[in-house]
């Protein structure tokens, strides 16, 4: 099979319950994947970078799959969707006006998860269980719902100054992190930004922060062994990652050769072969 990676698509929920179901998209085709683990699995980058927006071929990747002018052009690869709190969209600025209206302009959640450890986190009320899965999340309660981007990347930089806002992805794939009890967090976590949260909804309006009483979705991953020492596969470096699939977990591959993270090489053209 042949054709261009994109990031793994995700269910929650299949058998057995709380356990990730992931689907490995290349070109129009899906592989199923839980089913593969235990098994010979061979992903070969044939050279080949295909821009994900334009579709036109590109040496390099920038901003997960896309050529050079993409990467410079589309709103989707500002500099604000990673610090959603310099969100310049009021300013006049965005360079997709719609698309902003579209993806930002929207609600969002701030949330605590354990995927090495506590964190928070922001995502579009669209992106719920999918954005804690891509992180590795074992468990994530929502805590806050705001109307636009800018307003949760506010609220999570005051939370950040308190726990971690990344994850460790290394300590992610070995299945190290400890038990975290998000309500106590939460309830622990809350009043320490309270001030901040007071100065928002005067800012933005009373409805503009609301803050939530959720329960913890918990989350398991199809891994059958983890890896003791972690070795990253990079196509940039190596054309062919090949091994007896161990698990997955995040957007990673877990081999017992190795781990790679397909979101990294969306846009790559490989040969996929697998075991029957």
């Amino acid at each position: 099979m042949q054709g261009t990676l994109k990031k793994m698509k995700t269910q929650l929920g299949a058998t057995p319950a709380d356990t990730v179901h992931y689907q490995l998209p290349v070109g129009e085709e899906l592989i199923d994947l839980n089913g593969l683990i235990g098994k010979p699995l061979t992903i070969t980058h044939t050279g080949n970078i295909f821009c994900s927006s334009c579709g036109k071929k590109t040496k390099k990747s920038y901003s997960q799959g896309h050529c050079f002018v993409c990467m410079r052009k589309l709103a989707s690869c500002d500099m604000c969707i990673m610090k959603p709190e310099t969100c310049h969209f009021e300013q006049g600025t965005c360079r997709e006006p719609q698309w902003g209206e579209e993806n930002c302009m929207i609600p969002h959640y701030v949330y605590l998860a354990n995927t090495s450890g506590l964190k928070v986190g922001i995502t579009r009320h669209t992106q719920i269980p999918t954005r804690w899965i891509d992180q590795g999340a074992t468990a994530a309660l929502p805590i806050i719902k705001v109307q636009t981007r800018l307003q949760s990347g506010l609220v999570e930089v005051a939370l950040a100054e308190f726990i971690a806002d990344k994850t460790n992805w290394r300590n992610m794939l070995k299945g190290t992190s400890v038990d975290v009890d998000l309500l106590a967090a939460r309830d622990e976590l809350l009043p320490q930004i309270k001030d901040k949260l007071d100065e928002l909804a005067e800012l933005f309006g009373a409805t503009a922060i609301e803050v939530l009483d959720e329960e913890v979705v918990t989350i398991s991953y199809p891994v059958s062994t983890y890896p003791k020492k972690i070795s990253s596969f990079n196509f940039d470096k190596e054309a062919g990652v090949s091994g007896v699939l161990h698990g997955i977990k995040g957007q990673y591959l877990i081999f017992d050769t190795g781990v790679i993270n397909i979101r990294k090489f969306g846009a790559y053209e490989v040969e996929v072969d697998y075991g029957a």
